[in-house]
């Protein structure tokens, strides 16, 4: 068994962060992560921010990786976390345990499935995958690839793809069923649009964001809508077609694409278009397998289920703290200001940071949050308002029980 001062499940922008700032400060730190390499989602990350600046996401992770190493952080790579118990204890695969009085999970997201008939075919994947792919491994997926699902990731991959040579032949909604929910009607994702315009430099789309404020204007927004879509990021987003089948024998060979109404319903025209490749996007949510004895709950507007946890990242276990997309989807920059205050939380629970150092750190997560070129989902701030007045009340609780208890 080896003790340290923290054990961080996760190396992504907040589990490495976090690493840093308890590090940094004096303490001894642990990361586990089941990839072989560190970075989390950051390795497959690419995309402009701004006219002169880019997001390249493997020069981050390789930045926090040589940083984290240069402060003593003990990286257990290619390790899964098969438990955790009270002490804390941390039970690896290999039988081997690490042991901690602090723990932090960032144990970020994953993608939601998005079945769609044919969706087992070779040549169908998660956006996120076909991002790695691209991004990481210099692997393109596909010559003709279909993107289904609209989010800032799938507008995201379906740009890097375009840059990699890809012919993306566009992006369309899923057919309406209780999995794709409001993801495959058009006027939903026209409102859902509104919020990303700077991703989208059409006149249409920059006319549909001012009105879509309206859900009358948003229907007759819907109703007008190309049926031969708009190009956002030069590929284009067909919100009047879905593809309601994938077709193939040993691999994928084509889309069956199906004009539908404003409303998501099929219209009758139906037609198959050449693919070799598609690309899911059913959104992301947290991951939770470790933080089940955290007080916790349902943010739709975070992603899901989310721990309750306070401003310096603390869940209702004491000592156990959370970071990143564990606490509802957003952006690595996010990530990494959370994981910064869950280091630095630690830290001065040893001693070893200043109070200051966390209260600044504390204030920069709201900044970071207001100032991020990337927002995933719509209503982040009602979720974290949300989130923040549960955390008020099961503090509430918890004092009442332990008056109770004495």
């Amino acid at each position: 068994m080896t003790a340290f001062d923290v054990a961080i499940v996760g190396a992504g922008p907040a589990g490495l962060s976090a690493a840093i700032a308890a590090a940094e400060a004096g303490g001894r730190v642990a990361v586990v992560d089941e990839n072989r390499v560190p970075g989390g989602r950051l390795l497959g990350q690419l995309h402009q921010e701004s006219k002169d600046s880019w997001w390249i996401g493997q020069k981050v992770a390789a930045g926090l990786g040589e940083r984290a190493a240069a402060a003593g952080v003990e990286l257990f790579c290619g390790r899964e976390v098969w438990g955790m118990h009270p002490g804390w204890f941390l039970a690896l695969d290999g039988g081997d345990t690490i042991s901690a009085p602090h723990v932090v999970l960032a144990s970020g997201a994953a993608e939601r499935a998005m079945p769609i008939p044919g969706w087992t075919l070779p040549g169908v994947m998660t956006v996120g995958a076909a991002q790695t792919l691209t991004n990481f491994y210099r692997v393109r997926p596909g010559q003709r690839i279909a993107v289904v699902g609209v989010d800032p990731l799938s507008l995201t991959v379906a740009h890097e793809l375009k840059m990699a040579g890809a012919d993306v032949v566009g992006i369309f909604l899923p057919p309406l069923s209780k999995l794709s929910g409001q993801g495959g009607h058009p006027g939903h994702n026209l409102g859902y649009l509104s919020g990303l315009a700077s991703l989208a430099p059409n006149a249409f789309l920059r006319a549909a964001a001012g009105l879509v404020r309206n859900p009358v204007a948003r229907k007759a927004a819907a109703r007008l809508y190309p049926e031969s879509g708009v190009p956002v990021l030069g590929v284009p987003l067909k919100l009047k077609q879905s593809i309601t089948a994938i077709e193939g024998d040993e691999r994928v060979r084509a889309v069956e694409v199906t004009d539908i109404d404003a409303q998501g319903r099929p219209k009758g025209r139906t037609r198959l278009l050449e693919v070799d490749c598609v690309c899911l996007s059913g959104g992301l949510y947290p991951v939770q397998e470790l933080t089940g004895g955290c007080a916790a709950a349902r943010i739709d507007e975070l992603g899901g289920q989310v721990p309750l946890h306070s401003e310096e990242m603390e869940t209702t276990l004491k000592n156990v703290f959370v970071a990143g997309n564990v606490t509802g989807i957003e952006g690595a920059k996010v990530a990494m200001a959370q994981g910064t205050v869950a280091g630095l939380a630690v830290a001065a629970r040893l001693g070893l940071a200043e109070p200051a150092r966390l209260r600044d750190a504390i204030a920069s997560v709201d900044d970071v949050r207001r100032t991020s070129p990337i927002t995933f989902l719509p209503n982040v701030g009602e979720g974290r308002r949300k989130a923040g007045e549960l955390w008020a009340a099961a503090g509430t609780h918890q004092q009442a029980e332990a008056q109770a208890w004495a």
